[in-house]
C-alpha cells in the first residue's frame, strides 16, 4: 500500500463528515468541560515512534495493541524502509516505559493491516501480506515475551486476494479470521491452530451468500468462538451493509447460523467483537441517524441471545472505528471522532454506560485527521490505548496512553457493592436525591464539590445502615459539574452530576 493509497482513504472517509451547528454553546462547554474531568486518572500521552516515515494503526479489528500483567505489545505498519512493513515495541513494566522499535517483516512488497493478541508469555501476530504476488495472510509468533520471534508462515494459498486479518487466543487455541476474494465475492473464512501456532487447519469457509462479506472481528473465550462481521445480503435497503455474528461452541470445529444483530435503513461497518465469562460484546459505526455513531449490542449467553442494540456516542460529529474489550464484569470501548480520540467504559457488563472521556484534545475544523485508529486493552487494572496521530509532525506516528486504575480489578466488593452513592436526576435545575448504602462498618459522611474541588456542601458523619436517601435543593448551584462523595473510614466513593439552567 503506498502513501498515496492511505491519503486517498482519509480523504474518502473524511468526505463524509458532517459539520452541524452548535446551537447551545453553554451546553457545549458544560460537556467539554465534564469530559476533561472525567479523564483525569488517563496519564500523559507518550509518543511510540519517531521518524519521518509514516506509521500507522488500523484499529476496529485489528487490534494493535496486546497486554497481559505488566507485558503490553503494539504492532503497526510502517514505510521507513520504502515500503510497507511491521514494526513491534513492548512494554515490560504495564506502559510506564518502553523499549525500541523491532523491524518484524524483511520483504520488498508491502505487509499491512496487522492484529496482535497474547496468552502468557506467547504472543500472535497476523497480517496481509504481498510478497507472494497476490495478497495472502501471513503469521508470526514470539514465545518468550517478544524477546525473540519465529520465522513468518503463510497461513493462506488462494486463488484470489486475502484481506485483514483478526486474531484472538485461549490458551494454546489459536483462531483467524479474514475476508477472501477466492470465491467471486468476499466471504468470511476461519483457520485455527490448537497447538499454540505451530500447525494449522485448513481454510474453513463461514459465510455463503452471493453478497458481499467484509472486516471481520474475532474473540475467543475458552471453547466459545465469536466472530462478527459486515455484510451485504440484505438489499432491502439500497446499498445497505448490516452486522452479522458467527459462533463455535467447540473452539472453531463446528459453527452455528449467522445471526443479523441489527435492521435498520442506516449503512453498518467497521464491527469488533470482545468475550469474557458468559457475555459477549460488539461494536460497530452505524449510519441510522445520518451521522455515524458508535453502536453496541451485547450477550449474555455466550451469542446465543441478544440485548437490543444501543448508541454509545450522540456527537454532532462522526463516530468511527470502535475498539472494544472486555475484563470480566468491565467493557472498555475506544473510538475516533472527528479529530479525537474518546473513551468510555460500562462496569456492569453493559448494562449502563458512564461518561465519556477525551484522550486527545485537537478539536481543529481546518484539518479534522488527525487521529484515527486506536485499540484498547487492559492488564489488571491498567487500561492501553493505542493509536496514529500527526498531531506532532506532517506524518502520522503511533501514539500511547494508560490509565492505570480503570480497569477496576483489585478493587473489593464491598468497596464498589456494599457501599455506594448515586445521584438522580442527572441533569438536575432545582433538586437532587443522593441514594446510598453503609455496612454500618464506619461512620458516613456526604460531601459535594464544584469542578474546582471546592467543597460546598457537606452532610456530617451518619451512623445510617443500609439503603438510604438524602433529597435537598441545588436552586443555588450554577451551571456546570459537580462531585458527590460518599466518606467511609479512609476510602471515598464519587460520582459526578450535571446542573443545566
Amino acid at each position: 500500500m503506498s502513501s498515496l493509497k492511505h491519503k486517498d482513504y482519509f480523504d474518502k472517509f473524511f468526505l463524509k463528515i458532517k459539520i452541524k451547528t452548535m446551537k447551545n454553546l453553554l451546553f457545549i462547554v458544560v460537556i467539554i468541560f465534564t469530559a476533561n474531568l472525567t479523564q483525569a486518572q488517563w496519564e500523559a500521552t507518550v509518543r511510540l515512534t519517531n521518524d519521518p516515515a509514516l506509521s500507522y494503526t488500523e484499529g476496529c479489528s485489528q487490534r494493535n495493541i496486546a497486554s497481559d500483567g505488566d507485558l503490553v505489545h503494539v504492532v503497526w505498519e510502517d514505510e521507513r524502509d520504502g515500503n510497507w512493513e511491521l514494526y513491534y515495541k513492548r512494554s515490560t513494566d504495564g506502559g510506564v516505559s518502553w523499549g525500541a522499535d523491532t523491524r518484524l517483516t524483511n520483504n520488498l512488497s508491502d505487509s499491512e493491516y496487522p492484529s496482535i493478541t497474547v496468552s502468557g508469555a506467547v504472543v500472535h501476530i497476523v497480517w496481509q501480506d504481498d510478497r507472494d504476488g497476490d495478497t495472502e495472510i501471513y503469521y508470526k509468533r514470539s514465545t518468550d515475551g517478544c524477546l525473540s520471534w519465529g520465522p513468518d508462515t503463510r497461513l493462506t494459498n488462494a486463488t484470489d486476494k486475502s484481506y485483514i486479518p483478526s486474531v484472538g487466543v485461549s490458551d494454546s487455541v489459536v483462531s483467524v479470521v479474514w475476508y477472501d476474494y477466492r470465491d467471486g465475492n468476499p466471504e468470511i473464512y476461519y483457520k485455527r491452530s490448537t497447538n499454540g501456532g505451530l500447525n494449522w487447519s485448513t481454510d474453513k469457509r463461514l459465510t455463503n451468500d452471493s453478497a458481499d462479506s467484509y472486516f471481520p472481528s474475532v474473540a475467543v473465550n475458552g471453547s466459545t468462538v465469536s466472530v462478527v462481521w459486515s455484510d451485504k445480503r440484505d438489499m432491502e435497503y439500497v446499498q445497505n451493509k448490516e452486522i452479522y455474528y458467527k459462533r463455535s461452541s467447540d473452539g472453531g470445529i463446528s459453527w452455528g447460523a449467522d445471526t443479523r444483530l441489527k435492521n435498520s435503513a442506516g449503512w453498518s461497518d467497521y464491527p469488533c467483537v470482545t468475550a469474557s465469562g458468559a457475555f459477549v460484546h460488539a461494536v460497530w459505526q452505524d449510519w441510522r441517524s445520518g451521522l455515524g455513531q458508535v453502536y453496541y449490542k451485547r450477550s449474555a449467553d455466550g451469542g446465543i441471545n441478544w440485548d437490543a442494540e444501543i448508541p454509545l456516542t450522540y456527537s454532532t460529529y462522526e463516530s468511527a472505528y470502535a475498539s472494544v474489550f472486555s475484563s470480566d464484569s468491565v467493557v472498555h470501548v475506544v473510538w475516533m471522532n472527528y479529530s479525537d480520540i474518546h473513551y468510555k467504559r460500562s462496569t456492569d457488563g453493559g448494562l449502563s454506560w458512564g461518561q465519556y472521556a477525551r484522550l486527545t484534545n485537537y478539536l481543529n475544523l481546518v484539518c479534522p485527521s488527525i487521529t484515527a485508529s486506536p485499540s484498547v486493552s487492559v492488564s489488571d487494572s491498567v487500561v492501553h490505548v493505542v493509536w496514529c496521530d500527526r498531531s506532532d509532525a506532517p506524518n502520522y506516528e503511533i501514539y500511547y496512553k494508560r490509565n492505570p486504575n480503570g480497569g477496576l480489578i483489585g478493587i473489593k466488593e464491598s468497596d464498589i457493592v456494599k457501599n455506594d452513592i448515586n445521584v438522580f436526576p442527572n441533569p438536575a435545575s432545582d433538586n437532587i436525591t443522593i441514594s446510598f448504602s453503609n455496612t454500618g462498618l464506619s461512620k458516613i459522611s456526604i460531601s459535594i464539590f464544584n469542578s474546582l474541588g471546592i467543597e460546598i456542601k457537606r452532610f456530617k458523619e451518619m451512623e445510617l445502615v443500609g439503603e438510604n436517601a438524602i433529597n435537598f435543593s441545588i436552586e443555588s448551584f450554577p451551571t456546570g459539574v459537580y462531585y458527590c462523595t460518599l466518606n467511609y473510614g479512609t476510602k471515598k466513593i464519587s460520582r459526578s452530576f450535571l446542573v443545566l439552567r
